[in-house]
């Protein structure tokens, strides 16, 4: 890259730059759009772990698994005085613009599960998901990170896992920022 002048390299990072968000979602049930997302945070992966987001959205639903739904802490009756989707995925959305002009990085303990809900409200609710189709798997990381796919980050959390989604989303950030600083994990902030 020796023919690379730093005006154009310089352009070129700031396109590539990346915001890694964590996420966690609380539902009702086992996907979208048949059931409906209880509440979800969000932490920006940084030091200090300042910058969180926390929704409560109203049941889009009749539907409910009793179980699924005790794990939030939260009652049916309880949900349904949440705001509306459309304005909690609206702000949430605003949110997002406002910690990062950067491209986002969607992660997340469960991605597979928490990934599907976020994306459908955007989509739904919004018409686009800033995330774009990509996400990343804690667990995943760092099994490759460990070199071993029996291995679990979740003794590298710091907050207790309580279900409330802003602690356990705070909770999986520590243990990404742990993997960068114990493990050698090659990540820009």
């Amino acid at each position: 890259m020796d023919h690379v002048t730093p005006s154009v390299m310089s352009g070129f990072l700031a396109r590539n730059a990346m915001s890694y968000i964590m996420v966690d979602v609380e539902s009702d049930g086992p996907i979208p759009g048949d059931y409906s997302m209880v509440c979800f945070g969000a932490v920006v992966v940084e030091p200090g772990l300042g910058r969180t987001f926390y929704g409560q959205l109203r049941p889009i639903s009749e539907r409910f698994v009793p179980e699924a739904l005790a794990v939030s802490g939260f009652t049916r009756e309880q949900t349904l005085e949440f705001p509306k989707p459309e304005g909690v995925m609206k702000s949430f959305a605003d949110w997002l613009a406002d910690v990062s002009r950067d491209r986002l990085m969607f992660v997340s303990d469960n991605n597979g599960f928490d990934w599907q809900f976020i994306n459908w409200y955007f989509h739904h609710f919004t018409g686009a998901n800033p995330f774009g189709f990509s996400s990343t798997n804690l667990g995943s990381l760092y099994k490759g990170l460990a070199g071993d796919t029996f291995q679990n980050f979740k003794h590298l959390r710091r907050t207790r896992h309580t279900h409330h989604p802003v602690d356990d989303a705070i909770g999986n950030t520590e243990a990404l920022l742990a993997m960068k600083e114990e493990m050698g994990l090659k990540i820009k902030f």
